[in-house]
């Protein structure tokens, strides 16, 4: 690798790839374009003819951030596909499946039309690993060389949505017993316009589509999974046995009920989990969850003799430790969940399959299979603090966190951490009593304000 000499690297990778505003640094054109030489420079040496597969979400910001990104590429040497507006885990499958060296998703998932985002995956459907990423900055930061100059070229594109839809459609081959099923889809005007209605009406389910006229600024607004309630209204207007929200990008799903009530990834873990269990395929008898996951979850898979393994906020670090361990499922509460029979990514349509394959293979309703989920009462405190320091180290502070993990021992939970962006102290606490949980955060709180504050 070139010189970088002492400077310090600019971080442009997140927990979910590259995001900002559209236009603006680093999603401007010269790092776009920057960026996806930087990405053919970062592949394994030996690597010949590279070839990219891309895809985007409905921004209207996406066609130029592709042809930016694609034109720095095959200023390297790359071949650059498009497979225009398709999912996110449609990249990674067709990633894998069709031999490229590496896929490129251009979405911002869940935020506005204002902001795009780029994420890769390597040549075996796998989000880029923060060393990777890490790799990929210092060859950007480099000033020994320069991206291709010039305009970009018409990026070819290739129609590989029908291999994607018959991927999905083998998680279910217990079809016919869906016929006639009335499903609620909200498609968040995102991704999966182009795949969610024809792959459930090929299924035989009855759908209601709402989310599902893209204009390229009303993507997120005011539907998809962060926004469950108009979603929660067609169900229960139009008599649907359930609903499902997907992000922008279609790699996560959040459910509602018959009576409109949301159902989380945390109950989607549990139901599915169990009927892995129950056929022998949850390999390792774990799951992977984040730090985020309500304690009831851990409680009701500990009941099944099921172990949940924790780890940091953000799905790349489920499918890192999901990887590790051989597992085969994981996910995060907000709707992000891997099936790794099938992906090592969140798909929300894999898993809207499973959550309908559990409801046709156990006779319950998707409300029944969540209510045996009891989700603890949360607190969630913030303190602002001076400077982060080893909490260990302040006697006063850490004598207050023990005595509180000490009561929530066997029956909550306590979560005291940093925040990665502000100057805050965070003290989440659950347990089966909402007043209590708050006055044992308080007690904490009021610690940290007398020493840190």
């Amino acid at each position: 690798m070139a010189n970088t000499e002492s400077r310090q690297i600019p971080k442009l990778f997140g927990t979910d790839g590259m995001r900002g505003t559209a236009g603006v640094y680093p999603l401007d054109p010269p790092t776009v374009r920057r960026l996806g030489a930087a990405l053919v420079r970062a592949l394994p040496h030996g690597t010949e003819s590279p070839r990219f597969l891309v895809g985007r979400d409905t921004r209207e910001s996406g066609a130029w951030i592709e042809a930016e990104l694609a034109h720095g590429a095959s200023g390297e040497g790359a071949s650059v596909t498009s497979v225009g507006v398709v999912p996110t885990p449609a990249v990674a499958y067709l990633t894998r499946t069709r031999g490229y060296d590496a896929g490129v998703v251009i979405s911002a998932s869940h935020n506005p039309f204002e902001d795009n985002g780029i994420k890769v995956f390597s040549g075996r459907g796998e989000k880029f690993t923060e060393r990777v990423e890490r790799e990929v900055e210092a060859i950007i930061a480099e000033t020994t060389w320069e991206a291709r100059e010039g305009e970009p070229a018409h990026v070819p594109h290739a129609d590989f949505v029908g291999a994607y839809l018959d991927h999905l459609r083998a998680v279910i081959p217990e079809a016919p017993s869906l016929s006639g099923f009335k499903l609620a889809i909200d498609c968040a005007n995102g991704a999966t316009t182009t795949v969610a209605p024809p792959l459930f009406s090929s299924l035989g389910l009855d759908i209601e589509v709402i989310g599902d006229q893209p204009d390229g600024r009303n993507i997120n607004l005011r539907c998809g999974s962060t926004h469950p309630e108009r979603l929660a209204r067609t169900v229960v207007e139009h008599g649907c046995r359930m609903g499902v929200a997907f992000d922008g990008d279609g790699d996560r799903a959040i459910f509602v009920d018959h009576d409109g009530k949301v159902v989380d990834g945390d109950a989607v873990l549990l139901m599915c989990g169990r009927q892995l269990q129950g056929e022998g395929r949850l390999k390792g008898n774990a799951i992977v969850a984040t730090v985020m996951s309500n304690i009831g979850l851990e409680l009701a898979l500990g009941a099944l003799g099921i172990g949940l393994v924790r780890c940091a906020v953000g799905d790349k670090y489920v499918m890192e430790e999901m990887l590790k361990r051989d597992l085969s499922l994981g996910g995060e509460q907000s709707g992000h969940i891997i099936f790794s029979d099938y992906l090592f990514t969140g798909d929300g349509l894999c898993t809207a399959l499973n959550v309908l394959r559990t409801v046709a293979l156990t006779g319950r309703s998707v409300a029944a299979l969540a209510a045996d989920l009891t989700a603890y009462p949360q607190v969630l405190l913030n303190v602002r603090v001076r400077e982060r320091v080893d909490l260990a180290r302040v006697p006063a502070v850490a004598d207050a966190i023990a005595r509180v993990e000490r009561r929530v021992a066997g029956q909550g939970r306590l979560l005291v951490r940093y925040s990665g962006t502000e100057p805050l102290l965070r003290v989440m606490i659950e347990g089966k009593d909402q007043h209590e949980i708050r006055g044992w955060a308080q007690e904490i709180v009021d610690v940290v304000k007398e020493h840190l504050g």
